[in-house]
């Protein structure tokens, strides 16, 4: 059956009896899996059955079973991650209909190409929570491709959908983004957040599925602490709003999914469908007590609802009754007799799995192979082809002697790179956005012109969808969300080998970084795992360092950055470019490697650009390869160790001392520049052994306009920290002033610095001594 444009109820009422039948097959694989597993969440799961059935047989969801790596198929992200029983027992009931269908017919259209990676069945449901199994949150990868991001953490795949509806709006699908939540994980800020921006960003094709049980995991009920329903949660925020007073009666399921899924006209509106469901429903155990807690093994609640079932249609479970609990190994070999049980089901009921099987088709079968508005073209994919990133333009940058912040470089460089997707591409490369701070981070630079060449300009709901630059209030979470949920959405035709789609960026003050960390973690995991491609994502830690507690203490930026670091080797790269000219060849650098995640950190103040070649300093051009070297060892002198610095106030007082240096009135030291640890890594040994050594290494001190914990990965030893000359040099938040204030105070200046520099090198053979016995 092909879904219609415009269906009605009179086509869903004749298979709500299929339905049913369906919704208790899956009810039963719960159960057993929980059963087995003693562990998950059996209540959610319940509850939301009825709703799954209907959404996926019925007027909600266009996808395909046998492909969920179809890029236009309709997404599916399971906010309540707990919840993920539910679906696990959802997809093996349905692959088991096309392998019944398949064994009857030996029509090859029943098989799942990659089956054995790609297809969950309910031999599965046996391993449920175990290492390389089923995992016990819902994850984006081999047989869960259905869930379209990794969720679990409290409302966070709330703003990932946000992202993927973004994308597929931009790219001129008519694909939608189901997002399945309950009241009580609603009650997370960023859901504020996402309404909030669905409705500015006329995401008509976003829309929530909201299981409303009144119950969470403690003991109250939801209603006892938040006001309201859910017309008045979702309505004020501009959403259509529809729902079923009985969430378990299809009847008034598919009246609302009918009336916010196809809708004649959205007026560009996001929709919530919700169902007044009981929490546990079926299962014996009910409300807050059913969220993770299942019967006990074989226990007397486990067989009543058996008892249920094979009354309902006449089958056997093989043991009923007997409560002795074998252990899991034990367990499992009973476990796979009662799913046998329960699929005969499926098998025996005269039409029931041709119905399921033939449906499932169907609506696979109806997805576009290439939606008709789509603007996305395969030839012309600046995503898989980055040579481009090897020409950088002259307008990138300044000459010697003007001044600018670094942050300035990074507004052309956006500028410059969806001015070349526009000519390219015909649509932008990079989606961005800010906490209403476009401007102010620099961000803004990807929706203005480059040297006289128009650019996309903002984005704007019904005047301009091709617009870059995304018109974000201070949704500072959903903003992270919305880039790395758009970042996730392949629309190649071969996802698990290339990436067709946008890349995303995002910026915040460096101080409120770790409002962006939650939603970057879990893109970097899905990253890692998923068989499918996936964009880019530049994470502006913007008015990072003590130069921003010219703002006040409140916005002392040197924490809160290191928030960017913490992920596995080889997921982020950061960068710290110290001056305008930096930005591009450290950007251009990162983009061209394979890490998902590029972490620029930025600074506010402006600064002179220097005149490299009358200071005998290498090209700015050197900032790609993470670290150079600004001044070699007067080698007519004895050494007196290395400096490695990093960050523009640190930077620009050692230019500053560089003069002394020159002249012999300084330390003979050697310094070493720093725009990126990741960078820096990835060059050859013998470019990392000329630059810092590993005796040069073992005898550094590190100078940041960060802090000590942020300079970890170039501090060699504890000796070496003990000299560190960074802005939290006294463990303390620096206090308000103007710049050169705040730099005094945390002794970046040029005059602190020398001092701190002539200590280091005086106390040389004292600090190498103490190397013995570190």
């Amino acid at each position: 059956m092909k879904t219609q444009s415009q269906p009605t109820l009179e086509d869903f009422k004749p298979h709500f009896g299929k339905w049913e039948i369906v919704g208790d097959l899956i009810d039963q694989s719960i159960d057993l899996m929980l059963n087995l597993r003693q562990s998950g969440h059996p209540g959610g799961s319940r509850s939301k059955v009825p709703m799954m059935v209907a959404t996926t047989l019925g007027p909600g969801m266009r996808w395909d079973v046998r492909h969920p790596e179809n890029p236009f198929g309709d997404r599916y992200v399971l906010v309540a991650g707990h919840c993920n029983p539910g679906t696990y027992a959802m997809l093996a009931v349905y692959n088991e209909a096309l392998r019944i269908m398949h064994e009857r017919t030996g029509d090859d259209r029943y098989l799942v190409p990659h089956a054995a990676e790609r297809m969950l069945t309910w031999e599965d449901l046996l391993w449920l929570r175990h290492n390389g199994q089923l995992p016990g949150h819902a994850e984006m990868e081999g047989k869960t491709l259905f869930f379209k991001f990794n969720t679990g953490p409290s409302g966070h795949g709330a703003p990932a959908a946000l992202g993927e509806a973004v994308a597929l709006k931009h790219a001129g699908t008519d694909t939608k983004v189901f997002a399945v939540e309950g009241e009580g994980g609603h009650t997370a800020g960023c859901h504020h957040e996402v309404k909030n921006s669905a409705y500015g960003l006329g995401l008509d094709n976003l829309i929530y599925l909201f299981d409303w049980n009144d119950h969470g995991i403690d003991s109250f009920a939801n209603s006892e602490v938040a006001h309201g329903t859910p017309k008045e949660w979702f309505e004020p925020y501009g959403w259509r709003v529809a729902g079923a007073e009985d969430g378990h009666d299809f009847e008034q399921i598919t009246s609302a999914l009918l009336e916010i899924v196809h809708a004649e006209d959205t007026q560009g509106r996001p929709g919530c469908v919700w169902f007044k469901t009981r929490k546990g429903r079926g299962y014996g155990i009910y409300d807050a007590a059913s969220h993770g807690k299942s019967h006990g093994r074989n226990s007397e609640g486990f067989w009543a609802c058996r008892e249920e079932f094979a009354k309902k249609y006449g089958v056997t479970f093989e043991g009923h009754g007997d409560t002795t609990d074998p252990g899991e190994d034990g367990c499992r070999e009973q476990s796979r007799g009662w799913f046998e049980t329960v699929f005969s089901v499926l098998r025996d009921t005269e039409g029931l799995a041709e119905y399921v099987a033939n449906t499932l088709l169907g609506l696979g079968e109806s997805i576009p192979a290439k939606p008709e508005g789509l603007r996305l073209d395969p030839e012309r994919n600046m995503h898989e082809d980055r040579s481009w990133l090897d020409q950088l333009p002259d307008g990138l940058f300044l000459p010697a002697g003007a001044k600018a912040a670094n942050k300035d470089g990074f507004a052309k460089f956006g500028a410059w790179v969806n001015g070349l997707a526009k000519e390219r591409m015909g649509r932008p490369l990079v989606l961005a956005c800010s906490a209403d701070l476009a401007d102010s981070t620099a961000i803004s630079g990807f929706a203005k012109d480059f040297e006289g060449k128009e650019s996309f300009g903002w984005y704007e709901r019904n005047s301009n969808t091709e617009g870059s630059l995304l018109p974000q209030q201070i949704t500072e979470f959903a903003n992270a969300g919305l880039v790395v949920g758009a970042a996730t959405v392949n629309m190649s035709a071969t996802p698990e080998d290339s990436f067709m789609g946008y890349w995303g960026s995002c910026s915040t003050y460096g101080s409120f970084s770790y409002l962006k960390y939650g939603m970057m973690r879990l893109f970097s995991q899905l990253a890692q795992d998923c068989e499918l491609k996936v964009g880019k994502v530049i994470w502006v830690a913007g008015h990072s360092g003590p130069e921003t507690a010219e703002d006040s203490r409140t916005h002392f930026g040197i924490f809160s950055p290191v928030v960017t670091q913490l992920f596995p080797d080889g997921h982020v790269i950061n960068l710290r470019p110290w001056e305008h000219n930096e930005v591009a060849p450290a950007l251009a650098a990162a983009l061209k490697t394979d890490v998902p995640i590029i972490a620029l950190h930025l600074t506010r103040p402006g600064v002179v650009i220097p005149d490299r070649k009358a200071l005998g300093i290498p090209s700015h051009m050197e900032a790609a390869k993470g670290a150079y070297v600004l001044r070699d060892y007067d080698m007519s002198r004895p050494k007196e160790g290395t400096l490695i610095v990093e960050g523009t106030s640190t930077m620009e007082s050692v230019i500053e001392l560089l003069p002394q240096f020159h002249d012999g009135t300084a330390p003979n030291c050697k310094i070493v520049t720093t725009s990126s640890y990741e960078l820096f890594m990835a060059q050859p040994k013998e470019y990392r052994d000329t630059v810092l050594h590993k005796s040069d290494w073992l005898d550094s001190t590190v100078i940041s306009n960060g802090s000590r914990i942020g300079m970890h990965p170039w501090l060699s030893t504890k000796v070496a920290e003990q000299y560190a000359m960074t802005s939290d040099h006294d463990d303390r938040w620096r206090t308000g002033g103007s710049i050169p204030e705040v730099k005094a105070e945390a002794k970046i200046d040029a005059a602190s610095l020398l001092v701190g520099i002539r200590r280091f090198a005086a106390d040389r053979e004292e600090r190498l001594g103490r190397l013995h016995y570190v």
